[in-house]
């Protein structure tokens, strides 16, 4: 009895292969350069959005804890636990009688890259923030400033929080702009997210930092700063976009 041999095809030739790994690699070339682009654009969003979460945590367990916490970063010579000098530190006032006597939190939720490759935190400013404290943040901090026992970098004052939670507004600004940069040197050119805390409530936003021109609408028509809700759009705003923006911000909780 004859049997018939079967038709199909048991495996590729050299050539197709060939073929399809010249195809991956061409589509590999197009696909790879496009994705860390898409990375890189988001870096620093999401360098923001993990700087909001730590803040966040610090707060939670500033609570839980029944004890004084802070968040700062490195001071000038000074490392951070990843070795360099650009993650934010964190420290706890474990003695109720020793109320400046701070010892870093090495537990695991402090650890890992807050800020992504780039990303650096170029101020941090005290207080509530107004138009006045933007055009002129140190002298607007002064009280701020005084109010601390310890000498810190007026670019980079610590923000405490109390065994409550409650703590000072704060702004923690993210940029990717070269490091010789200073705050002084921000204008509209420098693209940058501004972490914002409001202490009292403990909500954290994250805004765009606001352009000159926006400034003028803002301090023409008699609007705070404050947006309470983020905000990305590199667009420019016009009056009814901030109307908009009011709208549907989160009412203050204090």
């Amino acid at each position: 009895m004859n049997r018939r041999r079967g038709t199909g095809r048991g495996g590729y030739t050299l050539l197709e292969v060939v073929l399809v790994t010249a195809l991956l690699a061409v589509v590999a070339a197009i696909a790879i350069p496009n994705l860390i682009l898409e990375i890189r654009g988001t870096q620093l969003e999401t360098s923001a959005e993990q700087l909001r979460s730590l803040v966040e945590l610090v707060r939670a367990n500033a609570q839980m804890d029944g004890k004084r916490y802070r968040i700062r970063f490195p001071r000038e010579d000074e490392m951070d636990r990843q070795g360099t000098d650009v993650q934010p530190i964190i420290e706890r006032a474990d003695d109720p009688l020793e109320p400046e006597d701070w010892t870093l939190v090495e537990e695991p939720w402090t650890l890992g890259e807050t800020l992504l490759r780039d990303c650096w935190c170029i101020q941090v400013r005290l207080g509530r923030p107004t138009i006045e404290k933007l055009r002129d943040p140190e002298a607007s901090m002064a009280e701020e400033l005084a109010n601390l026992r310890e000498d810190f970098d007026p670019e980079y004052p610590p923000v405490i929080f109390e065994p409550d939670g409650t703590a000072p507004w704060a702004v923690f600004v993210v940029t990717k702009a070269p490091r010789d940069l200073t705050p002084a040197d921000l204008d509209d050119t420098v693209p940058r997210l501004e972490v914002i805390m409001e202490g009292p409530t403990g909500m954290v936003w994250i805004q765009r930092a606001l352009y000159e021109d926006e400034l003028d609408l803002f301090e023409q028509n008699g609007w705070p700063i404050v947006l309470r809700r983020d905000f990305f759009d590199p667009r420019h705003l016009t009056e009814n976009d901030v109307l908009e923006l009011q709208e549907s911000a989160i009412a203050p909780g204090l």
